[in-house]
């Protein structure tokens, strides 16, 4: 992988540990070198992985919407600065310059981000690794839930592994370059199933 899109918030919760996660995902893709497709911003966990990977010396693309430009919260000192006008260009640019997903912890934007990687997986629009770095446990729930949905008859089998979980960065990005992709699963839907 040359480039994987990192999701993540931009607040800075008072448990050091989300922003010290987001620092170590940073450097640690610069020092594999592996670019970081993010948000843009400059604030909260975004601009911590952004400012780690270029201190250590690696390439940062961010993209971000022309009202966050606006409001000065893009980073100015990227690789690269992408400004986009809609959320939709935004996730479409993400998947487009990356070779990967690797979702960190974060609120409902990073959650969007992450359901529509995965969507877009299991329908076959992309075929890249999606991952889940389930740092302090933040994803416990999340995970669980994802489990539910199997169980449940929402979810695939095969589905259920388009999400590569782990909650050290080193086992995320193994578990990310093993990944082959799935068969894509598209099916015609009968009058009963709408």
């Amino acid at each position: 992988m040359n480039r994987i899109a990192v999701y993540c918030g931009s607040a800075t919760p008072a448990d050091p540990v989300y922003i010290d996660t987001a620092r170590a995902v940073g450097r640690g893709l610069a020092e594999r070198g592996i670019g970081v497709v993010y948000g843009g911003g400059k604030l909260g966990l975004m601009g911590a992985v952004a400012d780690s990977a270029l201190e250590a010396g690696g390439e940062v693309i961010g993209v971000i919407p022309d009202a966050l430009v606006e409001a000065e919260v893009a980073h100015r000192g990227l690789t690269e600065l992408h400004p986009v006008r809609t959320m939709h260009q935004r996730k479409q640019l993400f998947t487009d310059l990356s070779d990967g997903f690797m979702t960190i912890p974060g609120g409902t934007g990073t959650m969007d981000e992450l359901w529509e990687a995965m969507s877009w997986a299991q329908l076959g629009y992309h075929a890249k690794p999606v991952g889940l770095l389930n740092a302090a446990g933040y994803y416990d729930h999340l995970i669980a839930f994802v489990a539910k949905m199997a169980e449940v008859g929402f979810l695939r089998p095969q589905h259920r592994a388009l999400l590569i979980v782990d909650d050290t960065i080193d086992g995320l990005l193994a578990k990310m370059a093993a990944h082959r992709p799935l068969e894509a699963t598209i099916t015609r839907m009968s009058q009963a199933d709408l």
